[in-house]
């Protein structure tokens, strides 16, 4: 093979054991490293150090010394030249180097508990059923990696665990070397796991802006971001409610004015409001179409709408003053139009009303409805709600 192809394949496995690396650390100041003395023939169990928030992954190593051996290196040290458990994780030289270099003639078995009860029980009767990994064979020296996906002993709730240890040494004491190192991924380090998140979720769901909301996701999700950047879990749960209540208003009202939410957010608010006034409930309609026209958010046709539920609520005058807002939106909207001459004829202003409808009467108020078709529909939904209908037939008789 040449020294291109050589230095080709270099790179490739250089970049691809950078991509595999796992974002986090090998947490030495929360490493357990203890010397045990086991009396002959005798079962005795260890606790580790509190594992830290966001732990995914250990490595420990067991040493069995004679009385005058020390270790050589610590496991601690070891792991430095290691950059991640992927390394170890692969059964390559990194799996090797962390095996001690040196160990006694003496053996023995252990166990790995996740409850010190059943490492007691193991004191007691040095029975591994309920041990979540056990090592029946004896052994002067062993390393293992156990990581949150692949081992029972480690879950999300995890704070400690206990080794269990039986010498096999019938007639001497047994010097056992116990060091485990935990690797800590630096998100799940700030205590935001699954269930964590959709508490925060859950709570937004209930919140009045999400409610505005036909599907309030992205919102949810936006201000669980906010939170979780701002906060660790623990953090936050020490927040005064009065406090939590704050800093839900505060990301609530930032992530409302994000574009691509807030969209979603009056696109929502316009549906809502299009399928009220289909339901002649005008009254329900009215405060959705004037949150997107207070937010600056609003349309030409949102004002038409809300002009024509004005109408049919009886309240001409705001229905005009909406409408003469949608005009200088967009001046040749003639659905604002339309419901602008509805208005002046409904509230006794016959005179602007008619320059309107005739001016407009031969154009269509959409691609497939005339402007005349529209009128007739209008009139006679106008008349079963009880609006003012004595100008009706003269407005119709202008577009015979």
């Amino acid at each position: 093979m040449n020294l291109k192809k050589i230095l080709v394949l270099f790179l490739i496995s250089f970049f691809y054991n950078v991509s595999a690396q796992k974002d986090g650390y090998w947490d030495k100041e929360r490493a357990t490293t203890k010397e045990i003395l086991v009396s002959a023939g005798d079962r005795i169990n260890v606790k580790t150090e509190d594992l830290p928030i966001g732990t995914t992954e250990i490595v420990y190593r067991i040493t069995l010394l004679d009385e005058n051996q020390q270790m050589a290196n610590s496991l601690v040290s070891v792991l430095k030249a290691i950059p991640d458990p992927y390394g170890i994780g692969q059964g390559s030289a990194g799996a090797v180097l962390i095996m001690s270099k040196i160990s006694g003639d003496d053996k023995c078995i252990y166990a790995v508990f996740t409850s010190d009860t059943n490492a007691k029980k193991y004191i007691d009767n040095g029975k591994v059923n309920d041990a979540c990994y056990a090592q029946t064979e004896p052994v002067s020296k062993d390393a293992k990696r156990l990581s949150i996906d692949k081992s029972s002993c480690l879950n999300a709730n995890t704070t400690t665990i206990w080794f269990g240890f039986e010498s096999k040494n019938w007639l001497l004491k047994q010097k056992i070397v116990l060091e485990v190192v935990p690797w800590v991924d630096t998100k799940l380090n700030r205590g935001w796991n699954q269930d964590n998140k959709n508490e925060i979720v859950s709570l937004c769901k209930t919140s009045t802006m999400a409610q505005k909301m036909a599907n309030s996701d992205d919102f949810c999700v936006c201000i669980l971001d906010k939170i979780m950047k701002q906060y660790r879990y623990g953090e936050f749960q020490k927040l005064l409610a009065i406090e939590k209540t704050k800093v839900y208003k505060d990301f609530g009202n930032s992530c409302y004015n994000d574009a691509s939410i807030s969209k979603n957010v009056y696109n929502d608010l316009r549906t809502q409001a299009n399928t009220l006034i289909r339901l002649q409930k005008y009254n329900e309609a009215i405060p959705k179409l004037n949150t997107i026209i207070t937010a600056g958010k609003a349309t030409a046709l949102d004002y038409s709408s809300i002009g024509y539920s004005y109408i049919l609520t009886k309240q001409y005058a705001k229905a005009i003053k909406f409408l003469k807002e949608g005009e200088k939106l967009d001046d040749t909207e003639l659905l604002v139009k339309l419901n602008l001459a509805h208005a002046y004829l409904v509230s006794d202003n016959y005179g602007d009303a008619k320059a309107i409808y005739k001016k407009y009467q031969s154009q269509n108020v959409t691609d497939s409805l005339s402007w005349t078709d529209k009128t007739k529909q209008d009139f006679a939904l106008f008349q079963k709600a009880g609006l003012p209908s004595s100008d009706f037939e003269r407005i119709l008789k202008l577009y015979n």
